[in-house]
């Protein structure tokens, strides 16, 4: 008898305890742009509420794992591009896509400012029909802030490669020891901010 109570005991305590609160994930969702250099693009993602991870990468090429030096040769078909990952319940896809026309200029073929190469493309990958639907009627709508035709391309993810990692986080790490983020970067986050469209530092 003095055997089986300690096992009752457990049994007992097992049954009344309250059961562990199970995690709730966040639900996310990713898109991948294209708008220039991705150090600037990057930037400018990562001080929006509701990003939650942004990385620097190649898309949209025809070899595998291309390097840095390969992308700006301007042969591997790759264009920069930053994958953006995003809780959607804080953030939609139409705001992310709102501010990715605001961030650029769509309407300069293969080029942003003095970055010429098919490399600096405007262009959005999409991972699904809901997602190409979206950015469709959205560069339809941005049409109306621009004179030039935009020439933004639209084309699904086939794979996406992320840069090496001196490319990541560029911006926060490099913003004063880099001549290009003081004279790029820093006035288009000063541009976007005065309109009320991105944070002061890195949303968390």
């Amino acid at each position: 008898m003095k055997a089986i109570l300690p096992t009752l005991l457990l049994a007992l305590l097992a049954m009344t305890s309250p059961a562990p609160a199970q995690s709730q994930s966040t639900p996310k969702a990713k898109i991948t742009f294209g708008g220039g250099c991705f150090w600037c693009i990057e930037a400018v993602f990562q001080r929006i509420k509701g990003v939650t991870a942004v990385s620097s990468g190649y898309a949209g090429g025809t070899i595998e794992n291309p390097t840095y030096k390969q992308v700006c040769g301007g042969d591997t078909g790759h264009a920069e591009v930053v994958q953006i990952e995003f809780n959607p319940s804080v953030i939609s896809l139409e705001k992310l896509l709102e501010l990715f026309w605001a961030a650029h200029d769509p309407t300069t073929l293969n080029r942003q400012g003095a970055d010429r190469g098919t490399q600096y493309r405007s262009v959005i990958f999409y991972e699904n029909e809901e997602q190409k639907q979206a950015a469709q009627k959205s560069k339809t709508a941005a049409q109306k802030d621009f004179t030039d035709p935009i020439v933004t391309e639209i084309s699904p993810l086939k794979v996406y490669y992320k840069a090496e990692d001196y490319h990541q986080n560029y911006y926060n790490l490099n913003a004063g020891k880099n001549g290009y983020c003081a004279m790029v970067i820093t006035p288009k986050l000063q541009k976007l901010l005065q309109k009320g469209l991105i944070e002061q530092t890195p949303a968390k």
